[in-house]
């Protein structure tokens, strides 16, 4: 008896026959297709559709779940016979469906973070581009893009990292093959991700923010990043809101001085979502609202026009080289030196939190951000005005 539904109603019986040759050829699906099952060989049954097409499989369990081996359009002794190796296979503990598919579905390395971008990244992952063109080109396809996939060892990811100067950098990379290979396997492509095992680098967490005394420095060298990259480092020193955020602000979302970002990704928009995912809303101060009007030119995003703009990061490395301070300070370091503000100026850590949309102790969930807006707005033109006569211009 067919076992029920979830839903308590009773299942069809499976279409069970004792196949025979002339069955094989004769049988025909209407308008969808059938499995008709071999009562003499348990587990073997015929697929077949309604233009005529028909195909053996093979239908074993690995794991309390089903598995389909495909036969093919073979005879009826040929799939009876591959049938009973099939579940010897499986008796000795084998997956015979899964070391196929991972015979043929690997192709290249190239080939397979393709596939991982396509059929996983782009739906799950909203950084993807980033991952993909600042660690997976020019790192991971530059040293692996042709080699077979499932050979690539431990050594072989050992060996790229220790080509990675930057320890960080090296990391990421590792993590970004990591996240590919853990797909590949759940996806049975491959067998094995050889970046499990490799020990990543040691790093110390960032404290780095800007003093008093380099802020004038910083905020005059960014004029020679051009006006749109320095308008967007400008503006995440005034308002310390994430430089993904801040490169993709968009006109749309600014209302009444207020930057209103949605925690959501909006395709058509190219906004990418908050972070944390949740929506966000921040008080422009006028000094930041002064370097928006001047930066935008109304053609999509405020940084950059009809593209978000890029480079920040090399921009930073260019500024403390030229610069030649001892201790080199990235985009994100400008946000945590507004953070680190709004604590020296006695507004606490609370206010930190809301502002810079953190999680850190339930804070995103306790406080109403809309009954802290008139809070949020002081804090924010404190800090910005701050910043404003340490460096001495009023831009």
């Amino acid at each position: 008896m067919a076992r029920p539904r979830s839903d308590g109603t009773a299942s069809r019986e499976p279409n069970r026959r004792n196949l025979t040759e002339l069955l094989v050829r004769k049988v025909t699906a209407d308008t969808t297709p059938i499995n008709v099952w071999d009562e003499k060989e348990r587990g073997l049954v015929l697929r077949v559709h309604p233009t005529g097409r028909r195909a053996f499989k093979v239908v074993y369990s690995r794991r309390g779940r089903p598995r389909w081996y495909h036969l093919g359009d073979v005879g009826l002794a040929e799939a009876r016979l591959r049938t009973r190796e099939i579940k010897a296979e499986v008796a000795r503990g084998k997956d015979p469906a899964a070391e196929r598919r991972a015979e043929r579905g690997a192709g290249t390395f190239a080939d397979l973070a393709e596939r991982y971008v396509e059929e996983y990244a782009k739906k799950n992952n909203k950084s993807w581009e980033h991952t993909r063109d600042k660690l997976v080109r020019p790192h991971l396809l530059a040293r692996w893009g042709k080699l077979d996939a499932k050979s690539i060892s431990r050594a072989d990811v050992r060996a790229l990292m220790s080509r990675i100067a930057a320890p960080v950098l090296a990391n990421q990379v590792r993590a970004a093959a990591s996240a590919i290979f853990t797909w590949a396997v759940r996806q049975e492509i491959v067998t094995v991700n050889p970046c499990i095992g490799v020990d990543g680098n040691e790093t110390r967490s960032r404290e780095r923010v800007l003093s008093d005394s380099e802020l004038p420095r910083f905020w005059s060298a960014f004029d020679d990043a051009g006006l749109i990259r320095s308008s967007a480092l400008k503006v995440i020193l005034l308002t310390g809101q994430r430089p993904g955020e801040v490169s993709h602000m968009r006109r749309e979302h600014i209302k009444d001085g207020r930057w209103e970002m949605p925690g959501a990704p909006d395709k058509k928009l190219g906004w990418p979502g908050t972070k944390n995912d949740e929506s966000h809303r921040v008080w422009l101060p006028v000094a930041a609202r002064a370097i928006i009007t001047e930066a935008d030119d109304g053609r999509g995003f405020v940084f950059g026009g009809s593209r978000p703009v890029g480079g920040l990061d090399a921009a930073m490395r260019a500024i403390c080289a030229e610069l030649r301070v001892n201790e080199k300070a990235t985009p994100h370091d400008l946000r945590r030196t507004h953070g680190t503000m709004i604590a020296r100026l006695g507004f606490g850590r609370a206010a930190m939190n809301r502002i810079q949309n953190h999680r850190e102790g339930g804070i995103g969930s306790v406080y109403d951000r809309h009954e802290y807006a008139e809070e949020n707005k002081k804090v924010m033109e404190a800090v910005a005005e701050h910043i404003v006569q340490l460096v001495g211009s009023p831009l």
